[in-house]
């Protein structure tokens, strides 16, 4: 008799367990057939300039990803601001440029995104050595933490979706760092199938990376910028930014680093 107990209170959970991606999925389904609303396609148009030039296809696979984020992920305003559809939809659309093409959970950590008016301060303890620590005021335009927070400057976000070629844009990186963080930890390693490709990823990025770092200590100008150079998980992001915002460019002089980002993503800039 405990045996039958156990054996069907292991059924019951293996139950539950598939029953919530399964429910998940169908809420999903439901949301996506919902007719797109005819202001966030205003929005699309007015604020995020990469929609206007994507083909059709895409155009509706990225609009099926902003309903289904928005339906799911909490929006919070600070310093008073009060986060509007606008706010919502143009945060939505240039963070769902990084799940097109594939199966996606929408960045399973995130929890909420925090919008600010203007860049925020914040305040963190860094060793400086001999064990001691030194506390610094930095001023951000956005931040991506593990605990699942994304914080973002509204104004820093309507820029960065505004020049389209600049290779700046506060939304990609943050959300790439997202991505980054779903194994655990921010390494430039995201999750990807398959040893070899893991392998290849490794090996191309650590390359760019070390090349980098040299060229920003050497003085040079770089298309990756410095902050790049910092530590993988930045390089990661700002090779996100320019890979979406400067195809040509990072095709042209880091050709295997484009590739890589190209078959992580899905997707191919380059005809845009």
């Amino acid at each position: 008799m405990p045996l039958l107990f156990l054996s069907i209170a292991t059924l019951l959970v293996l139950t539950w367990l598939l029953r919530e991606p399964l429910f998940t999925e169908w809420r999903r389904r439901r949301v996506r057939r919902q007719p797109f609303p005819a202001a966030w396609r205003q929005t699309l148009r007015r604020r995020v300039p990469y929609y206007r030039s994507m083909p059709a296809d895409l155009q509706l696979q990225l609009k099926k990803h902003i309903q289904v984020f928005l339906a799911e992920k909490p929006f919070i305003g600070c310093r008073g601001l009060q986060v509007t559809d606008e706010m919502r939809v143009t945060i939505a659309a240039q963070a769902c440029l990084l799940v097109l093409n594939r199966r996606t959970d929408y960045f399973t950590r995130l929890r909420q995104i925090l919008v600010y008016p203007g860049a925020f301060v914040v305040d963190r303890t860094h060793p400086v050595g001999a064990g001691v620590l030194q506390d610094q005021r930095r001023v951000l335009s956005g931040e991506s933490w593990t605990l699942g927070q994304v914080i973002l400057s509204w104004q820093d976000t309507v820029e960065g979706a505004d020049v389209v070629d600049d290779g700046r844009n506060v939304v990609i990186h943050e959300f790439a760092h997202q991505l980054d963080q779903e194994s655990g930890v921010a390494n430039g390693l995201p999750r990807m199938a398959g040893r070899a490709r893991q392998a290849r990823w490794a090996r191309v990025l650590s390359e760019e990376f070390a090349t980098l770092q040299k060229r920003v200590h050497s003085g040079q100008g770089t298309l990756l910028g410095n902050y790049g150079a910092t530590d993988p998980a930045e390089f990661f992001a700002v090779a996100s930014e320019v890979f979406f915002e400067q195809p040509k460019r990072l095709a042209a002089e880091h050709a295997a680093l484009y590739r890589e980002l190209s078959g992580y993503y899905r997707v191919n800039p380059l005809s845009w």
